[in-house]
């Protein structure tokens, strides 16, 4: 049960993904962003209330406001990431070090022990991911709303290494401590844990907000907004579940196979070709499932 739980956090964060991208399009980044964390204690709250929790402990409402406030840092890092047109190096760099970190820290602080087939599994995701979330990044990057002040192409200026390495590594260590601070919330707390975090991850923006306002959007883009917020928190409660039946490791390596699912719904629905970059990734992706979920 834990390994399909975190795949099919995997497929919910990956349609979120996909969704919010296409809303990208439409509406200001920024806005999506915090109209989309709005969404995410709504559901989360509302999730809690209908599964029964002994007393929730103070630590584990704790945990869970981390892990939000590395959710927070990460879309933080990921969206300046996305302003200096450094997203092909972002994403993927996010990814791939949020999973290294979150093993990591399964294995030496926690215990964890991933088997033979489990560690393959996870030395296969790494290369996967960089492949295909890269693939994804200058998929977005290319259909995304023009940059001001980018000329008549709304093309945006490249962006150098070492700012793109300053946005990536933060990201994936927002990454790595959503997870695992989440995974680190007692079972009996329910779900409160979820929606701890997606408070803190709202509190995290409010500066923001404060010095440049509300935003305003259509109501249309704003319940589609809300929306995708919260798909993110239903994939985050699907990956507490999953994480406190297995290993924690195993469990992200697992979830954080999402960035593959954009780019199959991209190929489905917005008929893009598939380059063999993408291929590799994904039947790596593949490969990395039938090993996570068989060790």
């Amino acid at each position: 049960m834990g390994p399909l739980l975190a795949l099919t956090s995997a497929i919910c964060y990956g349609i979120v993904d996909f969704a919010g991208g296409i809303l990208s399009r439409r509406a200001p980044f920024a806005a999506v962003t915090f109209l989309g964390r709005l969404g995410g204690p709504a559901l989360a709250c509302a999730a809690a209330l209908l599964v029964p929790a002994d007393p929730v402990r103070l630590s584990d409402l704790l945990w869970g406001a981390l892990s939000g406030l590395g959710s927070g840092t990460a879309m933080r890092h990921l969206n300046r990431g996305l302003s200096r047109g450094a997203m092909s190096v972002v994403v993927p760099l996010s990814a791939v070090t949020g999973v290294a970190l979150s093993v990591l820290c399964g294995v030496l602080a926690l215990g964890d022990r991933p088997g033979p087939l489990a560690w393959t599994g996870i030395a296969v995701t790494v290369p996967a991911l960089w492949l295909v979330a890269g693939a994804a990044a200058r998929g977005h990057g290319a259909a995304g709303p023009p940059a001001r002040g980018g000329g008549a192409a709304g093309l945006q200026p490249p962006a150098r290494a070492d700012a793109a390495v300053g946005d990536g590594l933060p990201a994936g260590a927002g990454v790595a401590v959503q997870y695992v601070a989440l995974g680190l919330a007692g079972p009996s707390a329910g779900l409160w844990p979820v929606a701890a975090g997606r408070v803190a991850a709202v509190v995290l923006l409010l500066p923001h907000v404060v010095r440049h306002g509300p935003p305003r959007l259509p109501r249309r883009l704003t319940v589609q907004a809300l929306l995708v917020g919260a798909g993110a928190a239903l994939g985050l409660i699907l990956y507490l579940l999953a994480a406190q039946r297995q290993l924690l490791a195993v469990a992200v390596v697992l979830a954080s196979l999402y960035p593959a699912i954009p780019v199959i719904l991209g190929l489905a629905l917005l008929h893009e070709r598939v380059t063999s970059r993408q291929t590799a990734g994904l039947l790596g992706a593949a490969a990395a499932t039938v090993l996570l979920t068989l060790g």
